[in-house]
């Protein structure tokens, strides 16, 4: 995993969410949303020294050569403000906007990660990413994330044009469990919870403070050792959760207008 190592100054936080799943189930109730996770951002923009989007911040992404998916402008145009105000952006991509690839660097200046990354801050480790895909089991999914991720994939769809090609996305997009508003998400018990078995089985490998998910659209807050935890931040559909980290430990939080 890629190590990134973080200077985190006295009374500055990094700040973590995930699954805001921005387009679903429509127009109307994704804008209300927007403006929420804009009022959070201006929220947090006072203390903020970096800020870590995990993954399935759309609903469904695709980056055509000249085209990009129509909506998000309130989001987008906060991230390019923050950006330029020197907070640092960072976006993992998750199993609904995989195909994010270079529009929002360029123009917005948000750095994309694909895998999970590890910050090293003071003596502290964390690993942070969207969650999807990692640990034992799930292989027809997997099979599909390969496919999905592949050169010849992309190069497939990016030959539609985008109305079809959007259409058909958004389609496959709302059959997926994580797009079904009427779905809601129970812990299975840390034994079948096979993101947190992940993290146990990466704890023996090696010691790391946190391990910070997004995907499972639950706030866990759950032991992984004596000296670590796994923290899985919740969504954007069922609630207005994020993570926030001092330098000294993670704590969970819902946003309120």
């Amino acid at each position: 995993m890629i190590q990134k190592s973080i200077q985190l100054p006295e009374n500055k936080k990094i700040y973590f969410a995930s699954d805001f799943h921005l387009g679903s189930p429509d127009e109307v109730e994704s804008k209300i949303r927007e403006h929420k996770i804009v009022s959070w951002l201006d929220h947090i923009s006072v203390d903020a020294h970096s800020i870590y989007l995990l993954g399935d911040i759309f609903d469904f992404w695709f980056e055509y050569r000249h085209t990009i998916p129509k909506g998000f402008i309130r989001l987008q145009g906060k991230l390019a403000f923050l950006s330029d105000k020197g907070i640092e952006i960072n976006f993992f991509t998750g199993n609904h906007d995989m195909w994010m690839f270079n529009y929002f660097n360029k123009e917005l200046g948000v750095s994309i990660f694909r895998e999970p990354i590890v910050l090293c801050c003071g003596p502290q480790k964390l690993i942070v990413g969207h969650g999807d895909g990692l640990g034992q089991g799930e292989r027809l999914y997997k099979l599909l994330k390969a496919f999905f991720n592949s050169n010849i994939c992309q190069w497939l769809f990016a030959r539609l044009h985008p109305n079809l090609g959007i259409a058909i996305a958004k389609f496959w997009s709302k059959g997926s469990r994580k797009s079904n508003l009427d779905v809601v998400e129970s812990f299975k018990g840390e034994d079948h919870e096979i993101l947190f078995n992940w993290c146990k089985q990466q704890e023996q490998i090696g010691h790391h403070d946190y391990y910070i998910f997004g995907h499972r659209h639950l706030q866990l807050n759950l032991g992984v050792s004596e000296n670590s935890r796994y923290i899985n931040i919740g969504d954007w559909i069922s609630g207005t959760t994020y993570a926030i980290y001092d330098g000294q430990s993670v704590g969970l939080n819902n946003f309120e207008l």
